[in-house]
């Protein structure tokens, strides 16, 4: 695996890769990887000639300082996964490589109401965050096709808006969640669970199943305070919010017949990590 740390290094390595015709998929993660990355990985390999895999943990993407500071990072750890799953080069840029000083910030994107609801409501600039971010490394790796995780469904959507936006010709794969044993979504995030944490945290998903379930027979209304009062039974964790939306606008929906896909996403606290998750009703 080839390891390249600048962004000029970057460019000069896939142009040589594209004038042989090699397609190029590309993984952006921010470290501390775990199974979830690796499936996005092994997908991109099996749809690309090369595959890249980025590791920048990105500060503009933080609202909370200590979030940014909690963040787990396993540099070696993540290396020898990204060599064991077949990665054929893997950017390592510093802070000042993504955001040289002086350069002048990019300007907000209009996403409409995708980046003020759920996520975007309780971490506010988070996304224009990321878009910052992902464009950057959108212009040096010039990828045909990108991958991400659907945990993050919101942060997918996001993605897609704004290639279509600005005009990147990349496909945006979606990639299925990768779940613990006891069905705890995989996250970096994880590892600063403590066992009792972890353990209680699997309650989550089997909520998101049985709200599934009773999705076939029940109003949005119940679903909504079922899935709040179950959530308050599990020791250590508050709600954040659980909202049942339009998993193409993502805006909230009164009936789950009014649209053509439904989904229902959460966000807790379990102790002092943040979690999320969904699941597609519809």
């Amino acid at each position: 695996m080839e390891l390249i740390k600048t962004r000029s290094e970057l460019r000069i390595y896939l142009n040589s890769a594209r004038k042989k015709g090699s397609k190029i998929g590309f993984v952006p993660t921010m470290g501390a990887l775990h199974p979830g990355h690796i499936s996005l990985i092994e997908r991109a390999k099996s749809e690309n000639n090369i595959v890249v895999c980025s590791i920048f943990v990105n500060p503009t993407q933080f609202n909370n300082p200590a979030d940014l500071e909690r963040y787990p990072k396993t540099p070696e750890k993540d290396q020898k996964m990204l060599i064991e799953a077949g990665c054929d080069l893997l950017f390592l840029p510093n802070i000042d490589e993504m955001y040289p000083p002086g350069e002048i910030k990019a300007p907000v994107l209009d996403l409409g109401k995708l980046d003020q609801v759920m996520e975007g409501k309780h971490r506010p600039g988070h996304f224009q965050g990321v878009i910052q971010i992902v464009s950057r490394l959108f212009d040096v790796v010039e990828p045909d096709r990108s991958y991400f995780g659907q945990k993050d469904f919101q942060q997918l959507a996001v993605i897609r808006e704004m290639v279509r936006k600005l005009g990147y010709p990349v496909q945006i794969v979606g990639c299925p969640i990768i779940r613990e044993i006891n069905g705890l979504a995989m996250s970096s995030r994880n590892v600063l669970l403590t066992p009792l944490e972890r353990e209680n945290a699997a309650g989550i998903y089997a909520i998101l199943l049985e709200v599934k379930e009773r999705s076939r027979t029940t109003s949005v209304k119940e679903l909504l305070n079922f899935a709040g009062e179950r959530l308050a039974t599990i020791e250590g964790l508050i709600c954040e919010y659980f909202e049942i939306a339009d998993s193409s606008t993502l805006l909230s929906v009164n009936s789950i017949n009014d649209v053509d896909s439904v989904i229902a996403c959460v966000a807790v606290w379990m102790g002092k990590v943040r979690l999320i998750d969904n699941i597609l009703l519809k």
